[in-house]
């Protein structure tokens, strides 16, 4: 059985006082500290995944989302103040430029996304691994959950899979709970995998996705725009666990 694992997403965090939100994060209980990635990519001769491609007609695009947040050497800054563990999630189109400077920098765990890694993701996930951080791969909310089967069956395997319960690149956005299929196929096949979902996580919405099986919830306004933030980790740790204990 997968264990419950609470990750707030710093991307809500008061960015101005990172570390200590972090130190506060962990101390109010949870388990792992989420970064959201959203770089433009450094090679300006490697072709970008157009959001036409991602999104349909109507959507143009260099990046894989619209929104810019943090990089490498924010990680690396983090990394001097905290020995926890660090889940990095990449929002880019080229996930394999970052993998040396997310390794060297301190990330935990690397998750790239399918849509952008389905003719390297052997390669990719080889990479992963040399560089000491934790593969996973995610998935947002128009892509098949099959797609993933062969990441997480591969000889060498993705440890985790994020299903994105929001489309990826802004905080805010409202659980969508027709997505927790994915989670409940992923459950079903893969009993002591690490099922992340991430969007619209809170009191509100945490047992459907306990119920389905996600075992690592990923929180940002829900936790930070708490008046007791503790209280609110403690409410989804206590979910993902009862659900556990009635299966």
């Amino acid at each position: 059985m997968a264990a419950a694992k609470i990750a707030p997403s710093m991307l809500s965090s008061d960015f101005a006082n990172l570390a200590s939100e972090a130190e506060r994060m962990l101390r109010l209980g949870a388990d792992w500290l989420h970064m959201d990635i959203m770089v433009r990519s450094p090679s300006p001769l490697r072709p970008f995944l157009s959001l036409t491609d991602l999104f349909g007609a109507g959507h143009r695009s260099e990046h894989f989302v619209p929104n810019l947040t943090i990089g490498a050497p924010v990680i690396q800054s983090l990394r001097k103040h905290t020995k926890a563990y660090l889940d990095c999630h990449l929002m880019v189109t080229n996930p394999s430029d970052y993998v040396e400077p997310f390794g060297k920098a301190g990330a935990s765990g690397f998750t790239f996304h399918i849509e952008v890694a389905r003719d390297n993701w052997q390669e990719l996930i080889q990479s992963i691994k040399s560089k000491g951080m934790r593969p996973g791969v995610s998935l947002r909310p128009g892509t098949p959950v099959e797609e993933v089967f062969p990441l997480v069956e591969a000889e060498n395997p993705v440890e985790l899979v994020l299903v994105m319960t929001v489309e990826p690149g802004f905080g805010g956005q409202k659980f969508m709970p027709e997505m927790m299929d994915k989670v409940r196929t992923l459950r079903n096949k893969y009993p002591s995998l690490d099922i992340e979902v991430d969007g619209g996580l809170g009191p509100s919405t945490i047992d459907v996705a306990a119920s389905a099986g996600a075992n690592c919830i990923v929180a940002g306004s829900s936790i930070f725009g708490a008046a007791d933030p503790g209280e609110v980790i403690s409410v989804l740790r206590k979910s993902v666990e009862g659900s556990q204990n009635k299966n």
